[in-house]
C-alpha cells in the first residue's frame, strides 16, 4: 500500500488577537500574550487531523519542527517527516513562505495550512498555481475563500481525498482585512490572488439532465473545453479508448479507438503510432498528454497503450499528463486509487499521489494515484 504525502503548516500565533478584542494577530502577538490569550492553532488543528484517524496508516506528513507541525503530530501519534529547520523565537510570515517553498518542492498531494487570512495571503505569495492546498480556520480573520468552513470540514474533506472520493478543483480567493484600519473602527478589505483549493465533488453533475450524468453531454463539454485551450504548435497525444476517442469524434478528428493518435493545430498528423514513432514526435517537441482509465480496474498507464513509454513519458514530463474519465467511470473504481505501471519502478516513483482529472467543462477533480 503506497502512502498518501500531506504537508502541514500551523502558524502557531494565529488566533491570538481574537480573545485579547485585537482584531486580528498581525504583529500583536506578543500583546495578545502578555493580554493572557493562548494559542489555539494547535488545537484546532488536533480537530482537523482526529478526522483522519481511519487512514492513519496511509498517511506521512511533511511538517517543520516544533509548534509548526511536528510536536502536534508526534503527540498525536501520526507518522511524518521534517523538513527545515526554525530558528528560536517566535514564528513569522518567512517561516511560512519558506515552508510552502519546502513542501511544493517535496511533491506533497495536499497543503494543509492552519491559520487566518494573513497565513492565507504569506501562502500565496509564493504558492504555484496549481498546487492544492486547504486552510484550517484557526485566526481571528477568515474572510478567504481557501479555508474550510470548520477544522473538522478540513479534515473530512482530506480524507475523502485519501479514500478516493470525488474532490473537485476550485479557485478560491484570498483577501484580507487592513488591522491597523479595522482597529480604528475602519473596513478596508483587499483582494491579494488566488488559491488551487478542493472541494467536495459530487457523483452528479447539477447541469445534466434528470440528476444523471450523461457521457455523450460529458464528452461534449470536454471537446469545448479543450478546443478553447487548444496550445498552438503543441502536440497532443491521445492514448485509447472510448472516451477519448469519443473526446475526438466530439472535435470531428477520426483518432483510432484502441490506438495512439497524435494531434497538433486541430489535426490528426499521425494515426496509431507505434512507441518509436511516437517517441521521435515528442522527443524535441513541445507535448501533452491525455490518457483515460480502465474502467473498473483503474489503470492510466501500463495496460493497452505499451506505446507511451517510459523514454515517451520523460519527453512529455509528468506535469502535462492529464487523465481524462468521466465521474462515472470513476466511481466504478468504487475508491480505489489509480494505477500507473510504466514498466519503469524508477518512473513510477516520481508520479505525485494524487492527480488531476478532466471531467467536465473546466471541471477538474483530484484523484488519488497508487504505484
Amino acid at each position: 500500500m503506497s502512502m498518501f504525502h500531506l504537508g502541514l503548516i500551523i502558524n502557531p500565533l494565529a488566533g491570538l488577537g481574537g480573545p485579547a478584542g485585537l482584531k486580528g494577530s498581525d504583529g500583536v502577538a506578543e500583546q495578545a500574550l502578555a493580554l493572557g490569550s493562548e494559542p489555539r492553532a494547535a488545537l484546532r488543528t488536533r480537530t482537523a487531523l482526529e478526522c483522519l484517524r481511519p487512514v492513519q496508516q496511509r498517511l506521512e506528513f511533511l511538517t517543520f519542527p516544533g509548534p509548526m507541525g511536528a510536536d502536534l503530530l508526534s503527540e498525536m501519534g501520526f507518522a511524518y517527516r521534517l523538513l527545515g529547520e526554525l530558528d528560536d523565537g517566535p514564528t513569522s510570515a518567512a517561516d511560512t513562505r519558506g515552508a510552502v517553498a519546502a513542501l511544493q518542492e517535496a511533491g506533497v498531494a495536499l497543503i494543509l495550512f492552519a491559520g487566518g487570512d494573513g497565513t492565507a495571503r504569506d501562502v500565496c505569495a509564493v504558492v504555484r498555481e496549481d498546487q492544492p492546498v486547504l486552510g484550517i480556520p484557526a485566526g481571528v480573520k477568515i474572510h478567504s475563500g481557501v479555508y474550510a468552513i470548520s477544522p473538522r470540514a478540513a479534515g473530512e474533506l482530506t480524507r475523502r481525498l485519501v479514500e478516493g472520493g470525488l474532490v473537485r478543483l476550485a479557485s478560491g480567493e484570498v483577501r484580507d482585512l487592513d488591522e491597523a484600519a479595522l482597529r480604528e473602527g475602519k473596513v478596508a478589505a483587499r483582494w491579494y490572488g488566488e488559491l488551487c483549493v478542493p472541494e467536495e465533488g459530487g457523483y452528479v453533475q447539477q447541469v445534466k439532465q434528470a440528476g444523471v450524468e450523461s457521457e455523450e453531454l460529458v464528452l461534449s463539454d470536454l471537446a469545448a473545453w479543450l478546443e478553447d485551450s487548444w496550445e498552438a504548435d503543441v502536440r497532443y497525444i491521445f492514448g485509447p479508448g472510448s472516451t477519448l476517442h469519443g473526446l475526438a469524434q466530439n472535435l470531428g478528428l477520426q483518432t483510432t479507438l484502441l490506438g495512439v493518435d497524435v494531434i497538433e493545430n486541430g489535426q490528426v498528423i499521425a494515426h496509431d503510432v507505434n512507441e518509436a514513432q511516437l517517441y521521435e514526435l515528442v522527443a524535441d517537441y513541445p507535448a501533452r498528454l491525455l490518457v483515460t482509465a480502465i474502467g473498473g480496474q483503474g489503470h492510466i498507464l501500463g495496460r493497452g497503450n505499451q506505446q507511451i513509454s517510459p523514454r515517451v513519458l520523460r519527453a512529455v514530463g509528468l506535469d502535462h499528463l492529464r487523465v481524462v474519465a468521466t465521474k462515472r467511470k470513476l466511481g466504478t473504481l468504487q475508491g480505489r486509487p489509480l494505477l500507473v505501471d510504466s514498466g519503469d519502478v524508477e518512473l513510477d516513483d516520481t508520479f505525485p499521489d494524487v492527480v488531476r482529472v478532466w471531467a467536465g467543462y473546466k471541471e477538474e477533480l483530484l484523484y488519488p494515484l497508487s504505484r
